[in-house]
């Protein structure tokens, strides 16, 4: 029986796993202001139970009894980390996911969004990539533990609805940037490391200095972006495949833009160097966004100027506070 509030309205309790990180801070911002009449959000932190650990993650489900659930909790961490634990990077994060997807079955759950990563693509793979070619040959082996266990949800997915009826689904974002990111220099990703190196080198009056040549071309989309389209999957995509959120190709910009576009965010006026020592990386990981834009053909994502300007505010306005 589903169940109304006072107005008629039905009540849903969409609780959303990983809800202290870049995209449910994103998502608990979009929702303060569009959340839907009858709806509860509910944000997890790792202080409100252990994922890993079925009888907490049963505790939380019967704490909070969700409706619906947008899992974005994993054990994640960079290529090194990657390369040394990839034992436990697979592990946990099969775990938490079976954790997550068995509750969502037992306790009837109306929708389970769960965010995938385009790092979980094959290797080696024609571009752009889309989300038909997910299984389609290895990963990268530096990344294969934490790779493999993400994939398994798309498998799952469709094992679920086809053995349960269960309405599951994934999310496959490009490169996430905005508030509440972690900007570590040595362990974050690329905007935020920018953001964090170019206000050093403004206090400090040094030169603003990129690693790499600057060449590298990538998709990235603003966090509040990535938010809203979040909620839209789980209000009105209604499918097990997975589906590519992600800025429009002729979007991608080049490493050396971005960094310009952090100086300028950061009104930063001295000196910016490119490291040519230093590796690139990757040139493109361009991602197909055709399936988005077959639903929202109109939808308008924040230019990577005006998204690296409110990350810089955002993160000159808590630095004292924020992940760095």
């Amino acid at each position: 029986m589903t169940k109304h509030d006072s107005e008629g309205n039905s009540k849903n309790v969409i609780m959303v796993t990983g809800g202290s990180g870049l995209v449910g801070q994103a998502i608990k911002t979009y929702t303060d202001t569009h959340a839907l009449p009858g709806e509860t959000w509910v944000f997890l932190s790792s202080k409100d139970g252990d994922l890993r650990d079925r009888a907490q993650t049963d505790a939380i489900f019967e704490k909070f009894k969700p409706t619906h659930v947008i899992h974005l909790a994993a054990k994640v961490g960079g290529l090194f980390a990657n390369m040394k634990y990839k034992v436990e990077f697979y592990r946990e994060n099969t775990l938490i996911n079976d954790n997550i997807m068995e509750n969502c079955r037992i306790h009837k759950v109306k929708k389970l969004v769960s965010m995938l990563s385009t790092c979980v693509f094959p290797d080696k793979t024609k571009y752009p990539i889309d989300e038909t070619m997910l299984h389609d040959g290895p990963p990268h082996p530096s990344n294969e533990g934490y790779a493999y266990a993400k994939r398994l949800i798309d498998t799952m997915n469709r094992a679920y609805a086809e053995e349960y009826g269960c309405n599951f689904t994934s999310i496959i974002p490009t490169n996430i940037y905005g508030p509440h990111d972690n900007f570590s220099i040595q362990n974050g990703h690329v905007i935020p490391g920018l953001i964090h190196k170019c206000y050093n080198a403004k206090r400090d009056n040094t030169p603003f200095t990129i690693w790499g040549s600057g060449t590298p071309l990538r998709q990235f989309i603003y966090s509040l972006d990535l938010a809203e389209l979040s909620v839209w999957v789980m209000r009105e995509y209604h499918s097990p495949e997975p589906i590519t959120l992600s800025v429009d190709e002729s979007t991608e910009v080049s490493i050396k833009d971005v960094a310009h576009a952090v100086a300028k965010g950061m009104d930063f006026k001295g000196e910016i160097i490119f490291d040519t020592t230093k590796a690139d990386g990757q040139f493109k990981k361009t991602a197909c966004n055709k399936k988005l834009r077959s639903f929202r053909p109109d939808y308008k994502f924040v230019s990577i100027e005006d998204g690296v300007a409110k990350a810089c505010k955002w993160f000159t306005d808590n630095y004292d506070t924020c992940r760095k």
